[in-house]
């Protein structure tokens, strides 16, 4: 549905939990949020070199150079996902800072907000820098604060890549993902009319948002597919054989809610201990396992705090152990 879970509260999740503890507490579940945090120093790096040292950037098709660890601007908006953030000002200066401190792909929707994450990104960033690939999607309609509804109707989507346009201030829009498949509409002719967009200059590349494989081969069939969008992280891995299947056709895989947890395991973990070791937070090295696990996975965290913000870079120059990184893989297995 989105680029990562929910942020109801900066500074801790829905159970009172911190960001620094919850994910050390437990991955069994996967309702948690991405929340909460303080600013950390890294220890002494692993002398292995990680997938993320030899290969910190990606090139989308092989023309869009982005660094791997982006920015999902879902959380830039009111609660719920819904209307404008209570400080405008802190939403607009977390997208600047995103920026400032490397990031080259921010991802959003017309969904999110809805409409108010495209605007705020423009507000905050227009003229955009050179090199800062804005990725969006349309497919998904909010009726209601709390709602999320498919709407793969080709007279729907080319609505929404036009407005997607003139909100973002883009004449062509890097990569316009399909945000998912509208079980009323036959994928082809929503992905048809996003093809006749993208012949007529309006979209640069197009990618999929939770989706199967045999959905991503179906879809190629139609136009080129440069970037798909699943749930994945270290406790939710269900679309494992979809992310192995982009690693061998050379797809970008953009893991939303990047983050899995709940109440299942003892305290002390291979995610906490490898925390401790390095002198960093779980979240961190929960984002370090996913960069090191393919070079082709493009994290995209959210936030709605400057501070943890800076804290979910800097994770980008972590790096594990080959023991660690087993370790913390085999937290819980792939299904």
């Amino acid at each position: 549905m989105a680029d990562d879970s929910l942020e109801p509260k900066q500074k801790r999740i829905d159970n009172g939990v911190t960001r620094r503890t919850f994910l050390g507490m437990s991955l069994a579940s996967g309702a948690a949020l991405f929340a909460g945090g303080s600013d950390v120093s890294f220890g002494a790096a692993s002398s292995t070199a990680s997938t993320m040292v030899t290969n910190p950037t990606w090139k989308l098709a092989g023309d869009l150079t982005v660094n791997r660890l982006g920015f999902g601007a879902m959380r830039i908006t009111g609660e719920g996902i819904w209307g404008w953030p209570p400080d405008r000002q802190n939403a607009l200066k977390v997208l600047r800072r995103a920026v400032e401190l490397g990031v080259t792909l921010i991802d959003t929707a017309d969904a999110y907000g809805p409409e108010t994450s495209e605007l705020l990104i423009a507000e905050a960033l227009y003229p955009y820098p050179k090199g800062l690939v804005i990725a969006t999607k349309g497919g998904l309609t909010r009726p209601g604060a709390s709602q999320w509804v498919p709407n793969g109707r080709p007279e729907h989507l080319k609505q929404a890549v036009e407005g997607s346009l003139k909100r973002l201030r883009l004449k062509r829009i890097d990569l316009y993902q399909l945000h998912t498949i509208d079980p009323k509409v036959p994928m082809e002719a929503s992905l048809g009319v996003l093809k006749e967009m993208q012949d007529a200059g309006k979209i640069r590349h197009v990618g999929l948002s939770n989706v199967s494989t045999e959905q991503i081969v179906r879809a190629r069939k139609v136009l080129p597919i440069v970037s798909v969008q699943n749930r994945y992280n270290i406790e939710d891995r269900k679309t494992e054989n979809t992310l192995v299947y982009c690693e061998k056709e050379s797809l970008g895989f953009m893991p939303w809610f990047p983050i899995g947890g709940g109440r299942g395991l003892k305290p002390e973990n291979a995610l906490e201990t490898t925390a401790r070791n390095h002198g960093v937070s779980a979240i961190q090295v929960a984002l370090a396992w996913l960069l090191e696990r393919s070079p082709v996975m493009l994290p995209i965290p959210g936030t709605s705090s400057v501070a943890h913000l800076e804290e979910n870079v800097a994770a980008a120059k972590l790096n594990l152990s080959p023991a660690e990184w087993k370790a913390i893989d085999a937290l819980t297995g792939r299904g």
